[in-house]
């Protein structure tokens, strides 16, 4: 028999699917795009010795509903409710995509957010790669509404680094089939990273929270210039550069940056 997994109520009603593991403060893990919380889970169980870990299935994948009209709001909510259901204040770590709309919830939240950590948010700093995201986001929604959600999730994939080649093994494996369902979701992220994914310096520097910027020392050079321009942006954080790690940063790796840092 298949154990329900436990779920809060968003304030437009949407249901929002969690898990908790370990004991002590609470670290609520936002992840991004076509990630679920399981995706979470190597994470969570490395923190869990120290720290109640939180991974949820944001609005739109896994066990979670959905409700329309998307808006960034509604996922800061999501993160309030899941807040008020375990208990705050708590700390806070975004990944991608998720590292922006983490960024929006300590601004939001404020005095329920202890501390913010994140990974690589994907901020565009000059007018060309503004250019691109805008082009991005106009194609996107274009596949979308056609209900090409194949296309969508390929279109984005590719934008991240991945080959011709290697999009055609993945349309053949079973976890395409997935992908597709929660396609739709690629467009509430670019919304989240706003227009153009330009940087939100006004934004980040009205953040109180104290904050770790991160980024990987093997990864794409404009990641590491966004990090260090989120960094210089809010008033109390902090930079770091995880040594031969990527975008896909590696649980091993972050648990122990993440560990000091909350303590």
């Amino acid at each position: 028999m298949r154990i329900r997994t436990p779920t809060v109520t968003s304030k437009d009603g949407t249901k929002i699917a969690y898990v908790k593991a370990g004991h002590g403060p609470v670290v609520v893990l936002i992840l991004g795009a076509l990630n679920s919380r399981k995706s979470g889970a190597k994470l969570a169980k490395l923190l869990a010795s120290r720290f109640t870990v939180v991974s949820y299935d944001r609005r739109g994948r896994g066990d979670s509903t959905d409700t329309a009209p998307y808006a960034p709001q509604r996922e800061v909510e999501d993160i309030a409710a899941l807040i008020d259901e375990v208990g705050g204040p708590v700390y806070l770590y975004g990944h991608s995509s998720g590292a922006a709309l983490a960024l929006q919830a300590a601004i939001k939240l404020r005095k329920q957010v202890r501390k913010l950590a994140i990974y690589e948010a994907p901020y565009a700093l000059d007018g060309d790669a503004r250019k691109a995201a805008k082009e991005y986001d106009r194609l996107l929604k274009k596949l979308l509404a056609s209900g090409r959600n194949g296309d969508a999730v390929a279109l984005f994939i590719r934008v991240v680094g991945v080959s011709e080649k290697q999009i055609r093994a993945m349309r053949r494996t079973p976890m395409w089939r997935g992908l597709e369902a929660v396609a739709p979701t690629l467009a509430y992220e670019s919304a989240v990273l706003g227009g153009g994914h330009s940087l939100p310096t006004a934004l980040l520097a009205g953040i109180t929270t104290p904050t770790l910027v991160m980024h990987g020392g093997a990864g794409a050079p404009s990641m590491r210039d966004a990090a260090q321009a989120i960094s210089e942006a809010i008033p109390k954080s902090q930079f770091r550069t995880l040594a031969g790690q990527t975008h896909g940063v590696r649980p091993k790796v972050l648990a122990p940056v993440l560990a000091e840092f909350f303590a």
